[in-house]
């Protein structure tokens, strides 16, 4: 059955309102009872009187109005699964019972099991899966929780909010009751209930009082949960500190489940985490881990005010909660970093991630705005559009407004929509009121899609001493918006003199100079600024900290690339320079190879990497990130047509002549950059593990034999998961056979703890072996069909092994005889019947075939086709695969 397509421009208030419910639940696997009682009243600026209550894959059993049992000719069961009830002009107290089987809810929406465990998963539409209810963000009322069940079964009962009740039942059952004060939309109910352990903690507020915080898991894992509360209590107090914004119930809670299709989910006051984002020991996580598991903990914490408190109005504001929630944890993570160094990584690694993947998205077919205007399935505008991008135009205004301005409008925002629902429109408005600027052309960034491009174009003139910077912009088109008006793009610059000085900055308007950057603001397509008091030609620095989500065009010289990852005081753009020095390097070498001729290192590249690997003045986690070679996705996003194979040969022949000519210095780096044997996640120490390992990488790379047995000794003898890891990763991608021995001794030692084993199938999947050996292909269909620890219902296996397969494993996945097609075309269709989110996110793989070789292009395309004629898909799969098909050209 065709999707509807949803618009923005169609939005309209709820017909009635809830303002209270009492939930009832029966917990059994196949036959959950739930009884809901909610007391509703008309939304008096509506005509309509008929009550939707959304409804799927429930089975009704009982609807009563004021005690009374409504027969069958009362009300009207849609076929989609929603229940109407007609001329609902009063306030009502309505009942309705109903029956679920949670045991066959694969897809991990509603409430379902993961080994034994009852969870729940309610964004955006999984309330409807539980019981009857007006399944939309705006709609909030207040929630009080009974839950009922086996005590041998199910110990633990938790639910939103605060305890209030709990007890013994005949039977060998028992219950809890739980309130909660705030009112909250449905999406943002939980329940969890199982053989749970708790690691807590009384933990003292800025306003003297104490909150009881909990992380609850399996108790094989209760050993593993210690940094996830020491990370909470850390962003419970920057979020006071920072923003002024306390806890505001008794208890907080954290629960980690092996089976979830995200990574969290802020319910009020009972998060539910993937495991993977909670549980970390050296043993099992990776430094990586390590910071992803404090972000996210920090960021489904820091949705209690930035959309719990105020939440979306509809799923078209999404990047309204996730955009600023996002930017929250990205400040909190530099902020948890320290030292300026540190949080120069961390603001690249974040761009780098926007730029692979989310410049990626808005240049393919699934492009949309940060607000998109329609959709077909909301699950998939879960993009890195809304959050990340989302999240870079929430730092423009914090650019444009200052730290104070910035906390000045999110003041105003939440005083004025407290415990309600918002727009985007809404939170713009209360920084433009807060600090009296404009900025309704700033509102462009959400309603416009597409990566603007700013050309920059300078003229220094000796006699006058003036320096001219014209920027223009351009945003190409995209699906739906051909024509795009100008943005409001905050563009940052310096300018540094031939000795590597900031030149002091003076526009031709102003009486003096004010300091040595400036944030210009571009809002027409076209503008010219005048710089006075320039004495020599100088270097820009341009779009500083990558101060907008845009691509510079600007003809920087080998030399000038050179000069600023030398001199640049910016560190973002310091790396910046580096990037764009191995990308043309790169690009070279995939014309070289693709002609057939010998792949040379370009000289000005050769120098700078020299330069910042022997600067002892950079720290080890700065030179790690920044002379990190491109990932092929990001090399792929700089050629006109993408060829997989030379993309790899390319940076395989730069890593072995880095490796080769090197050695010697390489060698000393790696010695110098010992970590402390006592191992801890500090950006410190975390950056000489990095550091290390690129060594590592190259020196492989460049043949040296003495590595492989260095590599195999650390990840046989050392006690931390970083250092084994990246042992393990740069063997198996070496052509030595030692990986396959390596790869088993792995396998035995990691196959009953499912972090490990997830890491372990990622190896495999993403390795990037000669062509002559066993194709990864062939590797990834064999763990899938015989490997008994891989199940296709859970999604951290499917993320790990074919996800990280097709997406990241570009010169395998896009093999020339179409076998990678093959692989995603059967695992896109099996896993749609299971999980339709985890099948539209494999399916995203496809997004811009028409980017790719003749050969290839034609397969993906053929492969696109064969799916979309199948029949039942679900509108998550439909609605992506169409929209690529949408954009075909043949």
């Amino acid at each position: 059955m065709a999707s509807a397509t949803v618009y923005r421009k169609d939005y309209i208030p709820p017909t009635h309102w809830v303002d209270s419910v009492y939930l009832e639940f029966d917990l059994h696997p196949q036959q959950t009872h739930v009884h809901s009682t909610m007391i509703i009243r008309p939304n008096e600026d509506r005509i309509n009187n008929d009550l939707v209550l959304n409804g799927r894959d429930l089975d009704l059993i009982r609807i009563a109005v004021e005690g009374r049992e409504l027969d069958r000719s009362e009300y009207t069961l849609l076929p989609n699964g929603d229940l109407v009830l007609r001329g609902i002009t009063e306030e009502i107290k309505l009942e309705i019972e109903n029956v679920i089987n949670p045991q066959a809810n694969t897809s991990l929406l509603g409430l379902y099991l993961s080994k034994g465990n009852f969870m729940t998963q309610c964004e955006a539409e999984g309330f409807r899966r539980i019981t009857y209810y007006p399944d939309r963000p705006d709609v909030s009322a207040k929630f009080t929780v009974r839950i009922n069940a086996p005590k041998s079964v199910c110990p633990v009962l938790l639910s939103n909010g605060n305890l209030i009740e709990e007890g013994e039942l005949d039977g060998n059952w028992h219950y809890t009751c739980w309130e909660d004060p705030f009112p909250k939309p449905c999406y943002l109910f939980a329940l969890v209930a199982g053989n749970l352990k708790c690691r807590e903690e009384k933990f003292q507020l800025k306003n003297g009082k104490k909150a009881l915080l909990q992380i609850w898991v399996e108790p094989r894992n209760l050993d593993k949960t210690e940094f996830a509360l020491e990370s909470l209590k850390r962003a419970i107090a920057w979020d006071e500190e920072r923003f002024g914004l306390e806890l505001d119930l008794e208890r907080f809670m954290i629960v980690a489940t092996d089976d979830f299709t995200m990574g969290a989910m802020e319910n009020k006051g009972l998060n539910i985490f993937n495991s993977r984002c909670i549980l970390a020991t050296p043993e099992v996580a990776t430094d990586k881990d390590f910071a992803r598991i404090e972000s996210v903990i920090a960021h489904e914490y820091f949705h209690n005010w930035t959309g719990d408190r105020v939440t979306c109005r509809d799923w078209f504001q999404l990047t309204l909660k996730e955009g600023l929630t996002v930017f929250r944890e990205q400040e909190f993570a530099a902020d948890m970093l320290g030292d300026n160094t540190a949080r120069a990584v961390k603001r690249i690694e974040d761009v780098r991630y926007l730029r692979d993947r989310q410049f990626t998205e808005d240049a393919g077919p699934m492009a949309h705005p940060i607000r998109p205007e329609s959709y077909e399935e909301i699950n998939n505008f879960y993009t890195t559009t809304v959050y990340e991008k989302g999240a870079e135009v929430i730092r423009m205004l914090q650019t444009l407004l200052g730290k104070d301005g910035f906390k000045r409008g999110l003041d105003q925002y939440i005083r004025e929509h407290d415990g309600g629902s918002a727009t985007c429109d809404d939170f713009v408005d209360a920084m433009a009121e807060a600090n009296m600027r404009n900025l309704t052309q700033f509102k462009r960034w959400y309603s416009q899609a597409g990566t603007p491009h700013v050309r920059v174009r300078t003229h220094w003139d000796a006699q006058s001493a003036s320096y001219r910077v014209t920027l223009s912009q351009f945003c190409p088109p995209s699906p739906g918006q051909n024509k795009k008006e100008p943005f409001f793009i905050p563009f940052d610059i310096a300018l540094f003199n031939s000795k590597g000085n900031p030149i002091p900055l003076q526009l031709q308007e102003e009486t003096s100079a004010k300091g040595t950057s400036r944030v210009l603001e571009l809002t027409e397509e076209e503008h010219t600024w005048v710089f006075i008091g320039v004495k020599e030609q100088p270097i820009p620095s341009l779009a500083r900290n990558f101060s907008a989500p845009i691509i510079v065009d600007y003809n920087y010289s080998p030399e000038e690339l050179v000069f600023l990852s030398q001199c640049d005081n910016d560190a973002f753009n310091r790396a910046q320079a580096m990037e764009e020095l191995s990308l043309l390097c790169i690009n070279e070498m995939v014309t070289d190879y693709e002609r057939g001729t010998r792949m040379v290192m370009n000289p000005h590249y050769r120098n700078a990497f020299e330069s910042m690997l022997t600067d002892k003045s950079l720290s080890p986690a700065f030179k790690a990130i920044a002379l990190t070679l491109p990932s092929e996705i990001r090399v792929a996003e700089e050629q006109p047509m993408i060829n997989p194979i030379a993309i790899r040969a390319a940076i395989r022949s730069l890593r072995e002549q880095l490796g080769r000519q090197f050695s010697h210095v390489i060698m000393r780096v790696f010695d110098d950059n010992a970590p402390n044997p006592v191992y801890t996640p500090s950006a410190t120490e975390a950056g000489k593990r990095a550091m290390r390992a690129f060594c590592f990488e190259l020196l492989l790379a460049g043949g040296n034999a003495k590595s492989l047995l260095r590599a195999r000794q650390i990840f046989e003898t050392s006690k931390n998961l970083t250092e084994r890891l990246d042992a393990l990763r740069i063997i198996v991608n070496s052509a030595s056979p030692t990986k396959f021995t390596l790869l088993e001794a792995a396998e035995a030692e990691w196959r009953n703890e499912p972090l490990l084993i997830n890491k372990w199938f990622t190896l495999q999947a993403t390795a990037t072996i000669a062509m002559d050996e066993c194709p990864i292909v062939d590797v990834v269909q064999n763990l899938i069909e015989r490997y008994p620890g891989y199940n296709a219902h859970n999604p951290n296996n499917v993320y790990s092994l074919v996800l990280a397969f097709c997406q990241n494993n570009l010169a395998e996945f896009h093999r020339p005889d179409g076998v990678g097609y093959k692989l995603w075309v059967e695992q896109v269709l099996k896993l749609d019947r299971i999980n339709p989110q985890v099948s539209s996110r494999l399916a995203r793989c496809l997004d811009n075939w028409r980017r790719y070789t003749p050969e290839c292009s034609k397969l993906m395309f053929s492969a696109l086709k064969y799916v979309y004629s199948q029949p039942n898909l679900s509108a998550d799969l439909k609605e992506v695969v169409g929209k690529a098909l949408n954009n075909a050209t043949h």
